[in-house]
C-alpha cells in the first residue's frame, strides 16, 4: 500500500498510535519534572530547549503572553497588563477582542504583540464568524489570533470540519501578516483526539498549537504538552496555558517542548514568586 491509498482518516490514526506508543515508552520520564529536566540535560532533541532547563529563566519573559481574559476586565485593568508587558518585555498581551484597539494603542511602537481569542471558549461559533472576528481583531492591530478548535466537531470524529474550520481562520490571520494559535481544550479531550487535533492543526497551517482556555476545567500538563510536541515535530510552535503560576512550571513545560507559556501571573514567574494564576480566566 502506498500514502496515496491512505485516507486522511487512516493517516491521522497511523500518525496517533505511533505517537501514543513513543509517549508511552517516555511515560516514567514525563511523570516526574525532574527526569524530564536530565533528558532535556542530556540534549533530548524533542523539546524546544537544549541544555540545562534551570537556564531557561535567562530570557522567560519572552516564551510568555501576559494574559487577562477575565470577563469584568476594565479598561484600567488593561492598561496595567500593557504596562506590566512592557516593564518585562513579555511576547504579548493576550486579551478578549473588545480590548485590541485600546491594548495596540498603548503597545505602539514596542516589541510586545497584541494576542486576542478567537470563538473563545467554547469554540462553538461557526467558522464564519470565526474568521471574521479573527479579520476584525486584525484591523483593530491584533498580531496573533488563539482560535479554539470545534471541539465538538473533533468529538464526533469530523475531522475535515475541525480542519477547515482552522484553516479558514489560519488563512484569515496569514492574509493579515499575524500568527495563529490553535487551542485543543486538551482537558476535555482524549489522548487519541489530541494527536488527531494537533496533527490537524499542522495540515491546515497553523503557527501553534495550544493546551487551553483556562476555561475548561483543566490546564496545561508537561504529558500533554509533550505529547503535542511529539505530533507536530519541532518545527512548530507549542503554547501551554492554563494553571502555569510559578516558575517551576514554566521550565517545566519548556523542557517539554513549549515554546510560549500563557499566564495571567507573568510577573510572578518571571520574579521567581508563586502567582494565584488559574488557567487563563484571570
Amino acid at each position: 500500500m502506498t500514502m496515496r491509498d491512505i485516507s486522511r482518516e487512516q493517516l491521522v490514526e497511523l500518525v496517533t498510535r505511533e505517537v501514543l506508543a513513543a509517549l508511552a515508552e517516555r511515560a516514567d520520564i514525563l511523570s516526574s519534572p525532574e527526569k524530564l529536566r536530565q533528558v532535556v540535560a542530556n540534549g533530548a532533541d524533542r523539546v524546544a530547549y537544549h541544555g540545562d532547563a534551570e537556564d531557561v529563566p535567562v530570557d522567560l519573559a519572552k516564551y510568555i503572553d501576559h494574559t487577562l481574559l477575565r470577563p469584568d476586565t476594565t479598561a484600567a485593568d488593561i492598561d496595567e497588563l500593557c504596562d506590566e508587558a512592557l516593564e518585562y518585555g513579555f511576547a504579548s498581551v493576550c486579551i478578549n477582542p473588545t480590548w485590541v484597539k485600546r491594548s495596540a494603542e498603548r503597545l505602539r511602537g514596542s516589541d510586545v504583540k497584541v494576542c486576542t481569542v478567537i470563538g473563545f471558549p467554547l469554540g462553538a461559533n461557526t467558522t464564519q464568524i470565526k474568521a471574521m472576528e479573527a479579520r476584525r481583531a486584525l484591523r483593530d492591530g491584533a498580531r496573533e489570533v488563539d482560535m479554539v478548535i470545534n471541539i465538538g466537531a473533533l468529538k464526533s470524529a469530523m475531522p475535515e470540519v475541525v480542519r477547515k474550520d482552522i484553516e479558514q481562520v489560519v488563512d484569515a490571520a496569514h492574509e493579515g501578516g499575524a500568527i495563529c494559535k490553535v487551542i485543543l481544550e486538551t482537558a476535555l479531550l482524549t489522548d487519541e483526539e489530541k494527536v488527531i487535533a494537533s496533527a490537524l492543526a499542522k495540515q491546515a497551517k497553523a503557527d501553534y498549537v495550544k493546551t487551553s482556555t483556562g476555561f475548561g476545567g483543566g490546564g496545561a500538563t508537561v504529558y500533554d504538552v509533550a505529547l503535542m510536541r511529539e505530533t507536530v515535530g519541532p518545527d512548530m510552535g507549542v503554547k501551554a496555558s492554563g494553571g502555569v503560576r510559578t516558575l517551576e512550571d514554566a521550565e517545566d513545560m519548556i523542557a517539554a517542548g513549549a515554546t510560549r507559556i500563557g499566564a495571567s501571573a507573568g510577573v510572578q514567574i518571571v520574579g521567581g514568586t508563586e502567582g494565584d494564576d488559574d488557567g487563563e480566566r484571570y
